[in-house]
């Protein structure tokens, strides 16, 4: 059974935390002990999300930003420095899922995914990772996981995008292990499968959001608390264990 204090005295930031798996794991941070600052574009929603967490009797700030601003997102790595102290955990999550068939595609939905998929996970690493580095230096260790997909190693129509942005997270992981793994920083890359979200609703295209609909027949998925959990156990294990890349699946899903 896990501790209420395990993650007591460590800062952690996550992004896409005002809904679905980032809420979760900020939620699960908060309840472990965490002080967590929570990153998203929707000010309101970060607020509610915050004013529950501290009701409850947990440490949570909100800072609104787009995270595909580069210079917005370095702006708030610095507010969080000065106002909790140096992240010791930075959960890389904002993400968005926008298949269509190649033949009906819409040029903006591709950037979007590469923006936010890629571009965000870019300018939150080179926010935040001078931070892990310092407090892995002071406290022992310090955490990086990234939320990629189960679509980064598997192949699935129309998902082209977004199945090759998550393939990008997961082997951007596995060489910034390599470079972090001597400083103390744990570098971790989680890796869904499907986890009923918000990100379902964004789908456009009809036909292949009844398709994926259509799984919940004969798959029950997964929710964000399950990916919470993993990550925070990922998070709290002793300093020595890092676990590199973890695929989290529905027990019947097997593509």
């Amino acid at each position: 059974m896990s501790s209420s204090a395990e993650l007591s005295g460590r800062v952690a930031v996550v992004t896409g935390a005002s809904s679905g798996i980032g809420e979760q794991i900020a939620r699960t941070f908060a309840a472990r002990g965490a002080s967590v600052a929570l990153l998203a574009r929707r000010e309101g929603r970060l607020e509610a999300i915050v004013k529950d967490i501290t009701a409850s009797g947990g440490t949570a700030a909100s800072y609104p930003v787009d995270l595909t601003d580069a210079a917005a997102t370095t702006a708030v790595a610095g507010e969080i420095a000065r106002e909790l102290g140096d992240a010791g955990i930075v959960v890389s999550n904002a993400g968005i899922m926008l298949p269509t068939p190649l033949g009906d595609l819409n040029p903006p939905d591709w950037s979007r995914q590469v923006e936010l998929n890629i571009g965000a996970v870019n300018n939150t690493l080179i926010a935040f990772t001078a931070q892990l580095v310092r407090s892995a230096a002071a406290t022992g260790v310090a955490d990086l996981v990234n939320t990629a997909s189960f679509a980064g190693r598997s192949v699935f129509p129309t998902f082209s995008v977004y199945a090759a942005s998550k393939a990008y997270v997961i082997h951007l992981g596995n060489n910034l292990r390599a470079e972090l793994g001597p400083k103390n920083v744990r570098v971790t890359t989680i890796q869904p499968g499907i986890v009923g979200t918000e990100l379902q609703s964004h789908i456009a295209d009809e036909n292949v959001r009844t398709r994926l609909a259509a799984t919940r027949d004969t798959i029950e998925w997964l929710i964000p608390q399950d990916i919470a959990d993993v990550v925070a156990y990922a998070v709290g294990l002793p300093a020595r264990v890092n676990l590199p890349e973890i695929t989290v699946l529905p027990t019947r899903q097997t593509v």
